[in-house]
């Protein structure tokens, strides 16, 4: 009978110490599992909430003029604009294409860009492209086709929404 009562004590302590080690080899895990779930999901809804449209574009000799409007449901700032944000010029018919810079200073040397953002387009005056304002943005490229040829333009936020257009210089 003591045996008995030995060997089921010795069960249930084997079984206690077995129940600790799994737990603290599994909670990691699954915690690191739902933090990863977690900010996947936060990206995705904020790419979801993100969009702007192309509005026009209009290129002569050096310089593009671009206008886009904020159509999603978050507002961007605009220092994620200015410092994070991609914007690609190219010429269609020879397959060139340059990222620009972004210039500080706004003088509007070759390949840079800037974006106007003052009391035209931010309704509000609150440094945000809102959901229903527009922006303008300049880019300077001595790779701007003559009259008549074809120009390419992207622009890409810096949570990886993109758009690209096609136009002819006038």
């Amino acid at each position: 009978m003591s045996a008995e009562t030995f060997t089921t004590a010795m069960f249930l302590i084997t079984a206690v110490i077995a129940a600790g080690v799994l737990i603290n080899a599994v909670f990691p895990v699954v915690y690191n599992m739902a933090g990863t779930f977690s900010s996947s999901t936060h990206a995705s809804d904020e790419r979801l909430r993100t969009d702007f449209k192309i509005v026009t574009m209009h290129a002569k000799e050096d310089t593009a003029q671009i206008w886009m409007k904020n159509i999603g449901s978050s507002r961007i700032a605009i220092s994620d604009i200015t410092n994070r944000s991609d914007v690609i010029l190219g010429v269609e018919s020879v397959n060139y294409y340059n990222r620009l810079t972004w210039d500080k200073t706004g003088a509007g040397s070759s390949g840079t860009w800037t974006v106007e953002f003052g009391s035209d387009y931010d309704i509000n005056n609150n440094n945000y492209w809102d959901p229903g304002e527009t922006v303008k943005i300049t880019a300077y490229s001595t790779q701007i086709p003559t009259e008549g040829n074809i120009v390419y333009f992207q622009f890409v936020l810096p949570g990886g929404t993109l758009r690209s257009t096609e136009f002819t210089t006038s």
